[in-house]
């Protein structure tokens, strides 16, 4: 198997090239806008720069590296900056992703893409891999429409649909719900954090597993890869506090009335993994055993 992982400066793109440099029968080729930032970690990596949204260096390198799999990690995941932004978005989520389909089809790549709870409304959870999709924000939308675009591929094609990643990267500006409470506990600063919206919460380690797995199997159609817990972001973080040892009397309850935000928020997603777990053999890790992941990691920084 040769698989070229798109977007390997992100959470999940690391992840996967940890991953996917341990399996003995993978050739793999790590692409990113800009430059490479494991090149310290992983002195022998294979990397190319690959903007994705530019339709000429997609085909271009593609056809130069022939990978037998791809899977697209990049896109935009600011949900507040693509309800601001729709073009960048767009172009981002969208037409990229219509290059890489052409590409695939065209010289017979498997394509696992990423999409997301939020082409969902909220208004019920867990849902499975058949629910009906009704996005509340312009991210939602672009991911749907993205997915749709893959649907249509006469290529082969399997997309993993996640909720709210979290983990430990290098060199990675953003932050996750793990590392936000914990480090603002400890810096002794109260948060609010919402108790009305519910949410299956994924270990970037999981998602990079059901990705080479679907991979692996050549999978075709749509999975729920996540966690098979139904927790509220306030949940989460009486949890995150217990581990640390921090104070819970900084984490006060909200609900999502109280911020005020470009971007609504579905209310009750999460999923139901019955079928990556059953096709698949995929078996996420407790959100306990993703805190103390987190925290082991963290420490080896």
């Amino acid at each position: 198997m040769k698989i070229l992982v798109t977007g390997s400066n992100g959470l999940l793109g690391q992840k996967l090239v940890a991953l996917l440099r341990a399996q003995p029968e993978v050739e793999l080729v790590a692409t990113s806008r800009g430059a490479n930032k494991l090149a310290a970690l992983y002195p022998g990596l294979h990397f190319v720069p690959l903007d994705v949204t530019d339709a000429a260096q997609v085909r271009q390198v593609l056809a130069q590296e022939r990978p037998t799999h791809l899977i697209h990690t990049a896109a935009m995941t600011n949900v507040d900056e693509c309800e601001l932004n729709h073009e960048a978005c767009w172009l981002h989520n969208v037409t990229a992703v219509a290059h890489l389909v052409d590409a695939c089809a065209e010289f017979d790549i498997h394509l696992t893409h990423l999409s997301t709870d939020f082409i969902f409304s909220g208004e019920a959870g867990p849902l499975a891999e058949d629910a009906t999709p009704g996005p509340v924000n312009f991210y939602g939308h672009s991911k749907l429409a993205a997915e749709e675009l893959v649907r249509a591929s006469p290529g082969r094609w399997a997309i993993a649909r996640t909720v709210l990643v979290y983990g430990v990267a290098h060199e990675y500006g953003r932050t996750n719900i793990v590392l936000w409470v914990r480090d603002s506990l400890r810096a002794g600063k109260a948060i609010k954090v919402v108790s009305d919206q519910w949410r299956t919460p994924t270990l970037a380690e999981d998602l990079a597993q059901g990705c080479w797995l679907l991979a692996l199997h050549s999978a075709q159609g749509i999975y729920h890869i996540s966690s098979d817990e139904m927790l509220t972001p306030h949940a989460m973080a009486l949890q995150v506090a217990d581990f640390f040892g921090l104070d819970h009397g900084l984490i006060e309850e909200a609900n999502a009335g109280t911020f005020t935000q470009p971007a609504r928020r579905p209310a009750r997603t999460g999923f139901i993994i019955d079928k990556a777990k059953r096709e698949l053999g995929y078996r996420p890790h407790t959100f306990a055993q993703g805190i103390e992941l987190v925290g082991r990691q963290s420490d080896e920084r």
